[in-house]
């Protein structure tokens, strides 16, 4: 799909002027008419006008946060294993080379990802590789524990890319100092409104998935899709999905930008509670009292209305 320029955003701006109807403005621009209805409702000011330069900065800044990295597709990955398998290529050799050359390619910290996953999974690939991955700050584990029967987010609909549908969630926790007391915490991707619950029990996932079940019921309608990241606190993630009635996607190892909201949301968090903050010693009304203050604030990306104003409004 292609977006508008800012000189359509002019044009849309004088047909409306002149009173002209959004399935005349789609046929004098040559755009689907969804586009028009999808432009106005997106980025029109809060009071419901419709201000070209306003639209036009709007969707570029919703464009930048948006953006997500080039897709990974089988024949990037076949590329990348011949070049570090058969040449020994770093990440960056193989990144800058298919640049120079316009060969699809994705950045090298992605390829970095895409090793520390293979290894995750038994491959042998990071031997290829100079320092065998050793230089990297997050060496990858030789006994952790696998996820059983976990769902890759490649398999996840394209729908929750698009953040327009109602009822997909990310899933995250916040750990105490050395490790001791967590807090779980999700949040809703369309309407950034989010719930978070201390847990009893630390990073027990048996316990975990009791918590969220309990947080989670009431909203049980409006749940397709929950995306976390390869804690095995999440292990038990098929009682989860059977209790919720719902899907449930894992990212690439450590690859946080792929549940990039619960990511901010929890530093929004930490603006309450501090990292050398002991989580064993807050009460759940000091929580509760956080996940109501931060849902009440007004955002930009929401025209300034609160996620917990329209959260409710959409809820079943």
């Amino acid at each position: 799909m292609k977006h508008l320029t800012k000189e359509q955003r002019y044009e849309i701006s004088a047909y409306l002027k002149c009173k002209k109807s959004k399935d005349f403005i789609s046929k004098a621009l040559k755009v689907n008419k969804t586009t028009i209805y999808r432009e106005l409702n997106r980025n029109s000011t809060k009071t419901g006008k419709y201000n070209p330069e306003f639209a036009h900065e709007l969707s570029e800044e919703r464009k930048e946060r948006l953006q997500l990295p080039r897709k990974f597709t089988n024949s990037i990955a076949k590329l990348i294993v011949k070049y570090i398998s058969e040449e020994q290529w770093s990440p960056e050799q193989i990144t800058g080379y298919c640049n120079v050359n316009n060969i699809p390619m994705v950045s090298y910290e992605r390829i970095y990802q895409y090793v520390r996953e293979d290894k995750f999974n038994g491959g042998d690939l990071y031997k290829n590789m100079r320092h065998k991955l050793k230089h990297r700050k997050r060496p990858i584990g030789e006994n952790r524990i696998r996820i059983k029967n976990r769902i890759s987010i490649d398999e996840r609909p394209e729908i929750v890319n698009s953040k327009e549908r109602f009822g997909d969630w990310e899933l995250d926790l916040i750990v105490g100092p050395n490790n001791k007391g967590a807090i779980l915490t999700i949040t809703e991707r369309t309407t950034n409104f989010f719930m978070m619950n201390k847990l009893p029990y630390g990073k027990d996932s048996k316990e975990l998935s009791k918590v969220l079940i309990e947080m989670l019921l009431p909203y049980k309608k409006d749940i397709y899709t929950i995306t976390t990241d390869n804690g095995t606190e999440f292990a038990d993630h098929e009682t989860i999905a059977k209790k919720l009635n719902t899907d449930i996607f894992f990212t690439h190892p450590y690859s946080s930008w792929e549940k990039g909201l619960i990511e901010y949301t929890n530093k929004l968090i930490r603006q309450y509670i501090s990292k050398k903050t002991s989580i064993n010693n807050l009460d759940y009304n000091y929580i509760k009292e956080i996940q109501m203050k931060i849902n009440k604030r007004p955002r930009k990306k929401l025209k300034y209305k609160s996620p917990k104003e329209i959260f409710y409004n959409l809820a079943s």
